[in-house]
C-alpha cells in the first residue's frame, strides 16, 4: 500500500525540499490549496458559496516549535475571521483548526485535569493548555460573527487532549466541532458519547499513519467501522457532517439520515477543495448541506502529503503532471 509510504514521506525533511523544488508542484498543490493569504482566498470563498456551497477553512500550518508560532497561528484565524465579518457570510462559512497549530504538542511540564472526556483523571501534556488558551479567542471571535470552529483530529496520541478541549470549549460555545476517525478501535466508543451530547461531528477515515494495535490496517475494515459509526450518529442526537468522496458511503449515509427521520438540514456532506467538485454541485442542488473544506496558506507540505496518502486517483494525478511537465 502506498498511503504509509507517502506520510512517512510527509515528514521527511529530505522530500520535502524535493517536492517543494520540483517545478510543477505549485501547479498540482494549487488544485488542492487555492492560496496563501486571505486574500487569496476570498474570490474563492465569493465563488464557492454563490453556487450554494458552504465551507470550513484551515489555514495549514502544523510545524509549530515554539509558543510566539502558536500564537501566529491563533492571529492569522482572528485575520480571517476579520474578512469572513466583512462578507457577512455567517453560518456558510465555518472553521477547521488543528491544535498542534496552537501549541497542543509543545513541551512543557504535564498538567492533570481533573476528569477526562471519558470518565477517569487523564494527564494531558502542557502544550494542551497553550493550546486551550490560544484557540480559546478563535471559537469566541467565530461565534461573535454568527459561525462556529471544528476541531480537526490528529494522530491517536493527540485526541484525549482534543476531546478534552472540545469539552471546555463547549460548556460556552455548545456549537463547536470536532472531528472523529473511522480507522481507530477507540471511535465508535467516542461516537456513542458524542452523539448523545448532542456534538457536531465530522466523521472521516482517517489519514495519519497510525499502528495495528490501536487502527483498523484495511480498507474494508474502515469501511465497516465508517458505517456503524455513521449509523450511532445518525441515530444520536448530534449533528453528522459526513466528510467522504466516496460515493456508495454517500449514498448509505442518505439512506441512514432517511431511516433515522434526519431533515436536510440536519446533517450535512463535506468533501475536500478539488475533490469531485461536480459531486459538491450535485448534492447542492439536491438541497443537501455540502460544505467545501478549503485550505490556503505557505505551509501546505504536510496536508497535501496526506491527501495524497487518502487517493491514489490523487498521487496519480501528481505523478502525471510531474511526467508532463518535469
Amino acid at each position: 500500500m502506498l498511503g504509509p509510504v507517502i506520510l512517512a514521506a510527509s515528514r521527511s525533511d529530505r522530500m520535502r525540499r524535493l517536492i517543494s523544488a520540483a517545478p510543477v508542484t505549485k501547479q498540482v498543490v494549487d488544485r488542492f490549496i487555492p492560496g496563501e493569504t486571505v486574500s487569496d482566498i476570498v474570490p474563492i470563498i465569493k465563488d464557492l458559496t454563490g453556487k450554494g456551497l458552504q465551507l470550513t477553512m484551515d489555514v495549514v500550518g502544523e510545524d509549530i516549535t515554539t509558543p510566539a508560532q502558536a500564537e501566529g497561528a491563533r492571529d492569522a484565524y482572528l485575520a480571517l475571521i476579520d474578512h469572513l465579518k466583512e462578507l457577512e457570510l455567517g453560518e456558510k462559512v465555518e472553521m477547521s483548526v488543528k491544535l498542534s497549530m496552537f501549541g497542543q504538542s509543545l513541551p512543557s511540564p504535564t498538567t492533570t485535569l481533573n476528569r477526562g472526556p471519558s470518565g477517569p483523571a487523564s494527564a494531558f501534556p502542557g502544550g494542551h493548555e497553550l493550546a486551550l488558551a490560544n484557540v480559546r479567542p478563535v471559537v469566541e471571535a467565530a461565534a461573535a460573527i454568527g459561525t462556529t470552529v471544528t476541531l480537526d483530529a490528529e494522530d491517536h496520541t493527540t485526541l484525549d487532549s482534543m476531546f478534552a478541549i472540545h469539552e471546555e470549549l463547549r460548556k460556552d460555545h455548545p456549537q463547536t466541532g470536532c472531528v472523529i476517525q473511522a480507522y481507530l478501535f477507540r471511535t465508535e466508543a467516542d461516537a456513542k458519547r458524542l452523539a448523545e451530547a448532542g456534538s457536531r461531528v465530522r466523521l472521516v477515515k482517517g489519514a495519519y499513519k497510525e499502528p495495528a494495535e490501536v487502527a483498523y490496517q484495511q480498507k474494508h475494515e474502515i469501511d465497516k467501522a465508517y458505517v456503524r459509526i455513521l449509523k450511532t450518529l445518525m441515530e444520536g442526537e448530534g449533528y453528522p457532517m459526513i466528510g467522504s468522496h466516496d460515493p456508495r458511503l454517500i449514498s448509505i449515509a442518505q439512506e441512514l439520515a432517511h431511516k433515522a427521520g434526519r431533515k436536510l438540514d440536519e446533517y450535512e456532506f463535506q468533501m475536500l477543495y478539488g475533490i469531485r467538485g461536480d459531486e459538491h454541485l450535485r448534492l447542492a442542488a439536491e438541497g443537501h448541506r455540502m460544505r467545501v473544506y478549503t485550505a490556503y496558506g505557505t505551509d501546505w507540505y504536510g496536508y497535501f502529503m496526506r491527501r495524497l496518502a487518502e487517493k491514489p486517483a490523487n498521487l496519480r494525478f501528481f505523478l502525471r503532471s510531474m511526467v508532463s511537465k518535469g
